[in-house]
């Protein structure tokens, strides 16, 4: 497994998408916020999800998620399904992108990248441990994220 990329903008600039559940019933939304590197011996993903959001109920009864990556051009795209809920609209057939099922979970065909995650670890963030600065900026409706770290076992391309 390999994937080289400029790990520091791969989701804060280009985004990406979390997508769980199968080809019968699935969700995804667009994630700006999470990680690669290595835990336990294992390449992991980390990923970030408030636990308001539709796809947070797929991530939790899954034990295998997806983070996606895509060009440029879909950018719009992507915005459109970070601002609107699944539980509102079909985002599968509001969005253009067309959704492939894989032995563990779902992507969709326009990726450049998909990394196939097993789920090894969930955690509310704690807002007492997070500096005030930034629960001011981030939290103030108390809506907070759980952490979810999964083992990348397949890169997809």
């Amino acid at each position: 497994m390999e994937f080289n990329t400029d790990i520091f903008s791969q989701f804060d600039r280009k985004w990406g998408l979390v997508t769980a559940g199968n080809e019968e019933s699935f969700n995804t939304m667009t994630i700006s916020w999470g990680g690669l590197g290595t835990l336990w011996g294992k390449p992991v993903a980390t990923v970030y999800i408030r636990g308001s959001r539709y796809t947070h109920d797929f991530v939790e009864k899954s034990d295998y998620f997806t983070v996606s990556f895509y060009p440029e051009s879909f950018k719009k795209t992507l915005g459109i399904l970070g601002s609107r809920s699944g539980r509102d609209m079909d985002k599968m057939h509001g969005s253009g992108l067309t959704p492939r099922a894989l032995d563990h979970g779902m992507t969709f065909a326009e990726a450049e990248v998909t990394l196939v995650c097993r789920k090894l670890f969930k955690a509310k963030l704690p807002l007492e441990d997070i500096p005030e600065d930034i629960v001011k900026a981030h939290y103030q409706d108390g809506d907070w994220h759980d952490m979810y770290i999964g083992e990348v076992v397949e890169i997809l391309k």
